[in-house]
């Protein structure tokens, strides 16, 4: 448990996966589960804090205790998160948006012609970038980055470009999967801990880190 002298922190978690549909009942998504999330929400839950969690659509059961708010789209999450993290000392970016979405939604079902389809696709905001950037003196943000190739190089990127506090840099065998792989750097690419094994091991190892470095600050 925490110390009771240090009060309970609320920390905002976004978690799954977006849809960005093309038409009523087709849309694009990506394998994210949403369990790296509920780990990391029963890791804070279980040192005393409070949880907001802003989550796409997923099959994983979230922690009781943690009030869920759930989402569809990346423009729906970005307008939740806005909302609630105002009201929190911080933010972790777990969720796995949709990076891109359809320039033009068709309001029929589209049906095959027999020709290649062409999608005109934009991209979405960054939900931890506009967070990261609004964010107060007495806020902090720690993001997710998952690429495949120059992970440490591209995270540090991110971790700059999205104004974050830490980052969590992973590649693609995460998703959808039980474990993970992960390095958890400081603002100029600093290495802090190098964590493998199962979500809920390295939720712990990455919300003690959290919490002595940014909430206990």
């Amino acid at each position: 448990m925490s110390d009771p002298k240090q009060a309970p922190a609320k920390v905002l978690i976004t978690s799954g996966p977006t849809r960005q549909y093309l038409d009523p009942v087709r849309y694009l998504t990506n394998a994210s589960s949403g369990r790296m999330g509920a780990a990391l929400a029963e890791a804070v839950l279980g040192l005393g804090h409070e949880v907001v969690i802003v989550s796409g659509p997923v099959s994983v059961d979230y922690p009781k205790a943690a009030e869920v708010i759930e989402v569809i789209t990346t423009d729906d999450m970005l307008r939740v998160a806005r909302e609630v993290f105002p009201n929190c000392d911080g933010a972790i970016g777990a969720a796995a948006p949709c990076d891109y979405k359809p320039l033009h939604v068709s309001d029929q079902k589209l049906s095959k012609t027999g020709r290649p389809l062409q999608l005109d696709l934009v991209e979405t905001p960054d939900v931890i970038a506009v967070l990261g950037e609004s964010k107060r003196a007495d806020q902090w943000v720690v993001g997710f980055a998952l690429e495949t190739d120059d992970r440490r190089f591209r995270a540090t990127v991110k971790l700059q470009k999205k104004h974050c506090d830490l980052m969590v840099s992973n590649g693609p065998e995460a998703i959808d999967a039980s474990d993970n792989h992960v390095e958890l750097l400081d603002p100029v690419g600093t290495v802090l801990e190098t964590i493998s094994g199962n979500k809920k091991h390295v939720a712990d190892r990455l919300i003690h880190q959290i919490h002595n470095r940014l909430i206990l600050r």
